[in-house]
């Protein structure tokens, strides 16, 4: 089983030797992200690398946040001195990077870069594109977020923020801001090992040793539990009473926490709000569950499920969760969509025109705004509440969106 929901590994194995031009039209598992030489402003030649650099650049810039807050960021380096790599035991302790998105004054730090030349690099590599779409393309995305600007004054619900298998933290950049806009601290964090580079403060950037390799329901319930412990580690060391590993620590209502990710970030949030009382509520953007709601239901905390459609019958581990959450619940699915579009990655391929996945109807920056609206309203409820009417029933500015149940 695999991360896109209802996809066999079997197929997924299929979908890796495909061309690439193909790959772009039909996402390889929890990689929604492939790039081909065709980019909105030229054509680069695969035989010639330098071409690349050679065209005009096309330059991704993420929707602007919705919020009335500034957006500053942090990125830290947090260490588990209590617990070894689960993936390279013998690289030592287990080391997380974690970007943290906070509300701010306005006009303060400066411009918060979207990911490392070489973690760039490996994503490339990873997808194919290697000399066919330069490091700049993805390194010089436009964010709206500020590198160490002021902190707004305040206390802020937290948000745990989970990416897909493979995929860096970076593509949930624009969810991370939109929430943080919105009067929350929001921590993205880069599983070690797990995606396809993870750039450290001494410049190590570290690849993914897991990729492409786990096949069983029981292979990824583990990673599923892993990615929970990673979670509370880090609200371990952001809401530590002494000596916490952020400096703005004071920012976190510790007593308003919640957990959401996308493909195997989503699946992480029945193990993490199963096993810290500390989280809330948790939400999740198309991941399969392969770690099961138990019979007893998840001790009555909310959970929001979103996902695109499928061709055939649900998704089992949905529908058989659905029947065990035992707290207020949603799921909703957003026609046209799939499951990239919970992403920043669908920007990338409208800006270097690469053809959609067959099926997919929605744009890049609707399924964002989709995405950001009613994971923040599901979060206002929750966290803050506020009471949301949109997640009653259907609404006529978003008939995109249908209600499961």
């Amino acid at each position: 089983m695999t991360r896109i929901r209802r996809r066999t590994a079997a197929a997924a194995a299929a979908l890796l030797a495909l061309p690439l031009a193909l790959l772009a039209a039909t996402p390889a598992p929890a990689a929604p992200l492939s790039l081909t030489a065709t980019v909105a402003t030229g054509t680069a030649n695969p035989a010639n690398p330098s071409d690349a650099d050679a065209q005009p650049q096309t330059q991704v810039e993420l929707p602007r946040p919705t919020g009335p807050f500034a957006v500053g960021r942090q990125v830290l380096h947090l260490v588990d001195r209590d617990r070894p790599d689960p993936w390279v035991p013998a690289s030592g302790p287990r080391q997380l990077m974690v970007s943290v998105y906070y509300p701010a004054r306005p006009g303060t730090g400066g411009p918060a870069p979207y990911m490392t030349a070489e973690a760039a690099r490996l994503l490339l590599a990873d997808r194919g594109a290697s000399g066919v779409i330069p490091v700049e393309a993805v390194t010089g995305v436009r964010t709206w977020s500020r590198t160490d600007a002021v902190p707004h004054p305040g206390r802020f619900p937290l948000v745990v923020l989970s990416p897909g298998f493979t995929l860096p933290r970076t593509t949930l950049t624009s969810l991370a801001e939109d929430l943080s806009s919105r009067g929350y601290v929001v921590a993205l964090v880069d599983h070690t090992y797990e995606n396809t580079g993870t750039t450290f403060p001494d410049g190590r950037t570290l690849p993914c040793t897991v990729c492409h390799t786990l096949q069983t329901p029981e292979q990824w319930a583990a990673l599923d539990a892993s990615r929970a412990t990673d979670i509370s580690f880090v609200i371990d060391r952001l809401t530590a009473h002494d000596h916490p590993d952020w400096a703005y620590s004071r920012l976190i209502d510790p007593r308003r926490i919640g957990v959401a990710g996308h493909s195997a970030g989503g699946a992480a949030t029945v193990p993490a709000l199963l096993s810290d009382a500390r989280i809330r509520a948790g939400a999740d953007l198309d991941g399969t569950l392969d770690f099961p709601v138990p019979d007893s239901g998840l001790d009555h905390k909310p959970f929001l499920l979103i996902g695109h459609p499928l061709p055939g019958p649900e998704d089992a581990t949905w529908t058989d969760a659905w029947t065990r959450l035992d707290g207020w619940k949603r799921w909703l699915t957003v026609a046209g969509s799939d499951h990239a579009t919970f992403t920043d990655n669908p920007l990338f391929v409208e800006a270097f025109g690469l053809p959609a996945q067959p099926g997919t109807t929605i744009r890049a920056e609707r399924g964002i705004e989709l995405t950001r609206r009613y994971v923040a309203a599901f979060f206002d409820l929750q966290l803050k509440g506020v009471p949301q009417p949109l997640l009653d029933g259907p609404d006529p500015a978003a008939p995109e969106v249908g209600f499961h149940g």
